[in-house]
Order: structure tokens, then C-alpha cells, then sequence
């Protein structure tokens, strides 16, 4: 058996709490290997953090200063070397199906350090995410790992609904993120991609706290349904406003878009349902996408729905943004505005789709300054690169 499949059997073989131990042994023994570590990405993407048991780790490491903030901003291997030992550390990507998790650090003897090991260990990274992933439905370790601080009950409901917050396949890339990260309460995101389809899905729910919390999660878990069921966007949005408007009459309701894009072609379906907006670049300009407004979901009882069509190109990239992205105030009462998310797509256009929403919401930030967000907000990016002949 080669060494690359022994660790990975030693992966699959392990529990699931206890991943790293056995990549630690296995690597030691196979790869030479002295130290290995785990970093996983918060939930806010501005910091790493090693996995290892209560309380919360303070040996946090940001993600813009450091050799492993490097690795898991730019997606690509990061070695370093100890002058006096001759050791080589690889600070590795974790990232499955462009879903970033974080960082694995191996430090190997100098003369194990081979491009061949290197090679063999970037593999394994992703044998690791995907066992993460796996073990996220069977033990807290690694999604506790993710936080810096006590999620509230809010943000708890809403993360565990995501996808995940960037996926990547041959045609397109996504990248999204809520904030305040750890209070999050309304703003929602949620996608799917079959043989011929991109679905994506933006919602932002009434109200504060846990009710917007328990509204969203209705709202999704009904166009989730609809989706697996085989219907198409109106469909998914008549049983969702069906759902939410049966369960409180048209008290409160849920802002919506819906996205359905044919990988083959680029043809977009939409369902504007009230929110969040779309903005294009195309080109080096930026402009709306204009779309008929809809009524929200859950408004009215039985409200029909239509689909508008349009067509992206590649080299597109689309933004998606909440209200709570524009409608953030300055110290001296001026907002965010139209104008501002226009010059913040401008100024991240070189950034991958999985780095502009952080990106987004850190101008967003500076220009709210020190006051705390009073809503939440949500940022989505879609880089669309077509199919290939």
C-alpha cells in the first residue's frame, strides 16, 4: 500500500471527533512528519483558528498577515523553512469543491520536503474536507472550532441552513457571507447545482432575533421542497408563500430571489420577490440588473408569481446584496447606497468570488464606522465563466 493511500485509509478509518489525531500519527509515521495542525476558518473569514477542546482558542490567527491567512486567501500552498533545523512547513488549503474550510500546517524534515510529498499532501487536504464535512453530522469539534465567540440562538438557526459559503464548479464560482457573522438573524442563502442547473436562492426574513430566524427557515425549508420535489421557480415560490402566508396570515412575510441558471447556455430564469438586488459586471461597467418587483412571500393568500428571463455572458460577474447592505448609515447620516456597492464591485474585481463579500462588507464597515450594525446584511457573488465546447 502507497503512503498516500494509507493516510487516506487512516482518515476513513478514524472517528469523527477524532480526525486530526489520526492524520497526526498517520502522517508521522508515513510522511516523516513533526508537527500537524488544523486551522479552521471563523465564521466571520477574518480569522483561523486551531482545533482543539474547550474553551474557545485564543491562539487565533488572522487570515490577512499570516502565512497560513495566506494559504487560505490565495488557495495555494504556502511553504516556510527553518534556517537552523532545515525543516520545511507547508501551510496547505483545505477546501472541498471551492467550499473553503481552512488550513492543514505540516512541518516535515527538509529532506522529506519533495515536490512529490508536497503534491500528495495538497490531495489529501481535500480527502480531509470532505471527511470534515462528513464528521460535522456526527461530532461539535470542528464546527466549534469555527467560532471565536458564542453564537446567539439566531445565528445558530441561519448558519446551519447554508450550503456553505463559496462552491465552484467548471462553469461558475460563488462566494457569499452574512453579517454581523455571530448575530445574524434574517438574511439567508442557499444553492443547488444538478447536470444542467444552478439554482440559487437569496432570502431575507421580517423581524429581529429568533422570529426572523424561524421565518426564514420556513420560507427555505418550503422552496427546498418544492425544488426536490421537481418544481420550477414559480412553483418553489407559490409553495413557500403559501407556507409562510398558512402559518401567520399575512402578519409577516419573507423578501426573495430566486435564480435558475442553465449551465449549458447562460439563460437566467428569475423571481423577484421583493429582495435582495442584482448587480452586474460586464466588461469593467457596472450597472442593475433590473427586474419587476414581486410582492413578498407570505402577503397575501395565493399570490401568483411570474419568471423573467435574461442571459449572462461570460466574463459576468453578478452581486446580490440585502438591505442591509444599502441602507447602512455613516456617522454623519449618509448611505451606502447604490453608488458605494458600484465602486466597492469596481475596487474587488481582481478578488476571487469567494473573497469580494468579505471584501464588500469590510467597506461596508469602515463606512458605517464605530456604531454596531443594527441590521443584518448579506453579500453574494457569482462569477459565471460559461461551458466550454
Amino acid at each position: 500500500m502507497d503512503r498516500f493511500t494509507a493516510v487516506e485509509r487512516a482518515l476513513r478509518d478514524a472517528a469523527p471527533h477524532a480526525l486530526l489525531d489520526a492524520l497526526r500519527a498517520s502522517l508521522a509515521r508515513h510522511f516523516g512528519a513533526i508537527t500537524v495542525d488544523l486551522l479552521m476558518a471563523d465564521y466571520g473569514t477574518t480569522i483561523l483558528q486551531p482545533v482543539g477542546p474547550l474553551p474557545y482558542p485564543t491562539e487565533s490567527l488572522p487570515v490577512h498577515s499570516t502565512e497560513p491567512g495566506r494559504a487560505f486567501g490565495s488557495q495555494q500552498p504556502r511553504l516556510s523553512s527553518d534556517e537552523r533545523s532545515g525543516a520545511v512547513t507547508a501551510h496547505l488549503p483545505v477546501t472541498v469543491r471551492g467550499d473553503r474550510l481552512g488550513v492543514l500546517s505540516v512541518t516535515l524534515p527538509g529532506e522529506e520536503a519533495s515536490p512529490e510529498a508536497l503534491g500528495e499532501l495538497r490531495q489529501l487536504c481535500e480527502v480531509l474536507g470532505r471527511e470534515i464535512l462528513v464528521a460535522d453530522h456526527s461530532t461539535d469539534v470542528y464546527l466549534r472550532a469555527r467560532r471565536a465567540e458564542r453564537l446567539t440562538l439566531a445565528a445558530e438557526m441561519q448558519w446551519q441552513l447554508l450550503p456553505g459559503r463559496s462552491c465552484s464548479g467548471p462553469e461558475y464560482e460563488l462566494g457569499a457571507q452574512l453579517e454581523p457573522a455571530y448575530a445574524v438573524f434574517g438574511d439567508n442563502f442557499d444553492w443547488s447545482v444538478s447536470a444542467d442547473h444552478l439554482t440559487v436562492t437569496l432570502t431575507n426574513g421580517m423581524g429581529e432575533g429568533v422570529d426572523a430566524a424561524l421565518l426564514t427557515n420556513l420560507a427555505l425549508s418550503a422552496m427546498r421542497n418544492a425544488r426536490r420535489a421537481g418544481l420550477d421557480l414559480v412553483g418553489q415560490a407559490v409553495l413557500a408563500d403559501q407556507a409562510i402566508y398558512g402559518q401567520h396570515r399575512g402578519a409577516v412575510h419573507v423578501s426573495v430571489l430566486l435564480l435558475r441558471i442553465h449551465l449549458a447556455t447562460g439563460r437566467l430564469e428569475a423571481v423577484d420577490a421583493g429582495s435582495p438586488r442584482i448587480w452586474r459586471l460586464r466588461g469593467g461597467v457596472v450597472e442593475p440588473v433590473e427586474l419587476e418587483a414581486q410582492l413578498p412571500l407570505g402577503m397575501f393568500e395565493d399570490t401568483p408569481y411570474a419568471v423573467q428571463h435574461f442571459r449572462i455572458e461570460a466574463g459576468d460577474r453578478l452581486l446580490f446584496a440585502s438591505d442591509g447592505v444599502y441602507e447602512v448609515a455613516s456617522p454623519s447620516g449618509e448611505r451606502f447606497g447604490e453608488r458605494a456597492l458600484a465602486r466597492a464591485m469596481t475596487s474587488t474585481r481582481l478578488l476571487p468570488p469567494s473573497q469580494v463579500p468579505r471584501a464588500v462588507l469590510a467597506e461596508l464597515a469602515r463606512h458605517r464606522g464605530e456604531p454596531p450594525a443594527d441590521d443584518d446584511a448579506m453579500v453574494v457573488c457569482l462569477d459565471w465563466h460559461g461551458r466550454r465546447s
